[in-house]
């Protein structure tokens, strides 16, 4: 049984009747859900490998029965799916109600303000409107070069038409590119983490209601900082992975009525077991998934839709871009499950010998993992030193 903070027990009791307050710390005590969001560019070889139950918000997004070692799954590597929370994939649910109102009927300019690992930012690549952009950011320069890992997993080997950028940011930095922007931003804030508090020990450690203050003060202050780069009547997603008010309720409301927007409602099925809108919260006792909070918002003013494409020329200048390759040449060669894991590993490997000499694509079901350089007796392994799995294969 895990011990939660007084203070933390008190404002869930404030927030919820007796009985249902019982309900939610019950639920603190059972195990987290296992899922995955599926890759829908790549989704045709996963469609047979993983069975379970599907996650109703995201029709990519699958729950599992069992946690399997995914480090040691090549498909994992070649991006054909993401380990992602089930109630942050919520997002694609707006996404999709967007969509539905017409808006997202052309490409946009989009924006991921606090990206690492890159979850949302993948759901996002997957669906944004063919030739948009999207930027995925992250402050913290160490999870930008995991942000920037992710994205290209997910990215390579894929056709679809958008335009990536990874930045390692500040959000103030972001209005120096200039003003209206953006079509959509996603401010997935960080928080106090009480969503996080059943799988993480250190969570539960940090938190205080001092700390609850003062992210709800930094909050505020990075969404009134990427405030002026959001288009008139462009969207924005705010998120946290936290259950109280005053990080969730309290700063919609305030960035609504300090910052001039509409929260927008969204009908939501009931079964889903997520609390009403204009307010997604995601309970453990009620919904399948952790402690995540979104609502959806719509800066005052009519947006034109007209794609600024001088935005690539202000990103380049103004901010800080970490490169990504999402694409590779042929000749390919298509390994088994061991010679991929040595591959991953970072191993040289023995190509058949027809095999011609210079770089190859090394795949694994069809999908692209990296690259080898083949000097004849051997190949020497090019997958980024970083990014190699350190298990012994």
């Amino acid at each position: 049984m895990i011990l939660l903070p007084d203070d933390f027990c008190n404002q869930m009791r404030s927030q919820f009747s007796e009985a249902e307050y019982t309900e939610f710390m019950n639920s603190m005590n059972e195990a987290c859900p296992v899922s995955i969001r599926l890759n829908p560019l790549k989704q045709i070889q996963t469609d047979c490998k993983f069975q379970g139950e599907p996650i109703p918000w995201c029709k990519d997004g699958i729950y599992l029965s069992e946690r399997p070692s995914f480090t040691m799954d090549p498909l994992f590597h070649a991006g054909a799916y993401y380990v992602q929370e089930a109630s942050s994939m919520f997002i694609s649910y707006l996404c999709n109600w967007i969509k539905q109102q017409g808006e997202w009927d052309m490409p946009i300019n989009a924006l991921d303000l606090c990206a690492a690992p890159g979850g949302k930012s993948t759901l996002l690549y997957s669906e944004l409107p063919e030739q948009s952009l999207l930027i995925t950011n992250e402050i913290m320069p160490k999870r930008a070069q995991i942000l920037r890992e992710n994205m290209h997993k997910w990215t390579m080997g894929v056709t679809k038409d958008i335009n990536v950028y990874v930045t390692n940011n500040k959000s103030e930095d972001f209005k120096k590119a200039g003003k209206d922007l953006f079509d959509f931003i996603l401010c997935d804030a960080p928080c106090s983490g009480e969503g996080m508090f059943r799988k993480d020990s250190k969570a539960i450690e940090d938190w205080s209601l001092s700390n609850v203050n003062m992210c709800q003060e930094r909050q505020r202050d990075i969404v009134t900082a990427i405030w002026p780069t959001l288009k008139d009547g462009g969207y924005m997603i705010y998120s946290t992975c936290t259950y109280n008010f005053k990080e969730d309720e309290d700063n919609v409301r305030w960035i609504a009525e300090e910052l001039g927007a509409d929260i927008i409602d969204v009908e939501v099925p009931a079964d889903w077991g997520v609390s009403d809108s204009p307010f997604f919260h995601f309970y453990p006792h009620k919904a399948k998934g952790e402690g995540f909070f979104c609502a959806l918002l719509r800066k005052h003013g009519d947006n034109s839709h007209a794609r600024n494409k001088a935005i690539d020329k202000a990103i380049n200048k103004n901010l800080k871009v970490l490169n990504i390759e999402n694409k590779f040449e042929p000749p390919y060669i298509d390994v088994d499950s061991n010679t991929a894991l040595r591959y991953l590993h970072g191993e040289a490997l023995n190509m058949p010998a027809e095999t011609p000499r210079g770089l190859i694509t090394i795949t694994y079901q069809g999908l692209p993992l990296g690259q080898v350089k083949n000097i004849g007796n051997r190949a020497n392994n090019l997958y980024p030193k970083e990014w190699r799995i350190r298990k012994q294969i």
